[in-house]
Formats: C-alpha cells, sequence, structure tokens
C-alpha cells in the first residue's frame, strides 16, 4: 500500500528537478540525466576553512578567509554559484522544494563523505531562520539539509541547538560594512553544548562567511570545542 500511495503522490506531485524545475526524467532519479552537468562543481585545491576552490596550489587559505576569521576549523562546499545554482537555490528556499534537499544531500554526500567524517562530528546543526521567517516559508532549508545529511553520514541532527535571535535583512541587500553589523548578535546557542568536541555546521550558501563566524562563535560559547562548515553553494565574493 505504501508504494501504491508513493506513486500516486508522485504522478499527482511529481519531484522536480533542481537544474531545469520540470519533472524529474527518469522517474525516481533525484535530478534529470541531462542537468547535471548545468551545475559547476567545486574542484580543489580546497580553501582549508570554507572549502572554497583555490586558484593557487599552494595556497591553503582563500582571499576570503584571510580577510575574515570564519571560525571553522575546516570546510566544504558543493557548487560554485552560477546562474543554475543561484535559481535551484531561490526555489530551494523560497519556493517550497524542499525535495531538491535530496540531491543536496546525495552529491554533498558523494563528494565529502570522508571529509566530513574525518572531522568526527558528534552532531550536525543548521543554520537557523528567525521564526517569522520559519513561519512565512512554513520549513529552514539548511534544517531540510541537515536531516538529510545527518541520515546519510548517520550522524545526529540537532535542530534546536543554535537560534536566531533576531530577524536580519538578507547580508546581498547590505553593503560589506553593514553586513556584520546585521548579524552581530544574531544567534545563540539555546543551552550549553559542554561536552561536544565537534559540531558540523550546514547551511545552502556560502558568501562571506559571516554567517558561519557567527553561528560558530555562539557554539563554542555554549561549548562546542570545534566547528566544521558545509554548504551547498559557495560564491567567489568576498
Amino acid at each position: 500500500m505504501g508504494r501504491v500511495l508513493t506513486s500516486l503522490k508522485n504522478a499527482v506531485y511529481p519531484r522536480r528537478c533542481p537544474a531545469c524545475h520540470d519533472a524529474v526524467r527518469p522517474f525516481g532519479a533525484v535530478i534529470c540525466e541531462g542537468c547535471r552537468s548545468r551545475f559547476t562543481y567545486v574542484k580543489g585545491p580546497f580553501c582549508a576553512r570554507c572549502g572554497k576552490e583555490l586558484a593557487d596550489e599552494e595556497g591553503q587559505i582563500c582571499e576570503g578567509c584571510r580577510r575574515i576569521d570564519n571560525g571553522l576549523s575546516g570546510g566544504a562546499a558543493l557548487f560554485h554559484y552560477n546562474e543554475t545554482a543561484r535559481a535551484s537555490m531561490g526555489k530551494f528556499k523560497y519556493e517550497g522544494r524542499c525535495e531538491y534537499a535530496d540531491f543536496y544531500a546525495e552529491e554533498l554526500t558523494a563528494r565529502y563523505r570522508e571529509k566530513i567524517l574525518s572531522w568526527k562530528p558528534q552532531r550536525i546543526v543548521p543554520v537557523p531562520v528567525h521564526k517569522s521567517r520559519l513561519k512565512e516559508r512554513g520549513y529552514n532549508q539548511a534544517a531540510e539539509l541537515a536531516l538529510r545529511l545527518g541520515k546519510a553520514l548517520d550522524v545526529p541532527v540537532d535542530l534546536d541547538l543554535l537560534k536566531r535571535e533576531k530577524r536580519t535583512a538578507a547580508q546581498k541587500e547590505l553593503g560589506a560594512g553593514e553586513r556584520a553589523e546585521n548579524l552581530k548578535g544574531a544567534f545563540t546557542a539555546s543551552r550549553s553544548a559542554e561536552g561536544l568536541s565537534a559540531v558540523l555546521l550546514v547551511d545552502d550558501i556560502y558568501t562571506t562567511g559571516l554567517t558561519m563566524k557567527n553561528c560558530a562563535e555562539a557554539l563554542k560559547a555554549a561549548g562546542v570545542k570545534k566547528v566544521y562548515g558545509c554548504a551547498v553553494c559557495i560564491s567567489e565574493d568576498y
């Protein structure tokens, strides 16, 4: 009966492709057969802190991480933030396409399983959204991703450890000098995290690193020893 109901649901509400946004072909896949190449994957060498692709093979830290210490002990990112990724993130974040997280998590796991597990994260924590935005959207896209990663990696997910205390303006709408002030005091831990030696922080898009930085600071203030970061997309903006 379960399979029948799933088939009926898929017939009425077919899974959408995270690249072209039409019904996925072939049926049962998480992305259309010919659409995967529309995403541009981040390749090594990687920045040791955020996972951004480095132009200099001898370098270890990207320009953005030299400017802003994001507080991470390591990072991983899947796609460059190109036109396809930007449209995909928009629909994932604002238009209810939660199923896109299946593809993102599957790809992150395929490419970075060993790297992430080498960090020995005891919890996976999504970057939280403010309760007012959660009410508007009905879900937190980072939490959708974290839940799928947690299942794939067999790491517990904690949806409540980190909270967003204030509703901030979108970082993309602000200048460089305004971004830090916008996020100041935005995140706090809901309880003590003493005993957690490592946490994987998950978000949809990594740009300047300020969001991860503020989340990492809140987690460390609660007792977490090391914070690592993982994002679906990473921008070349600093």
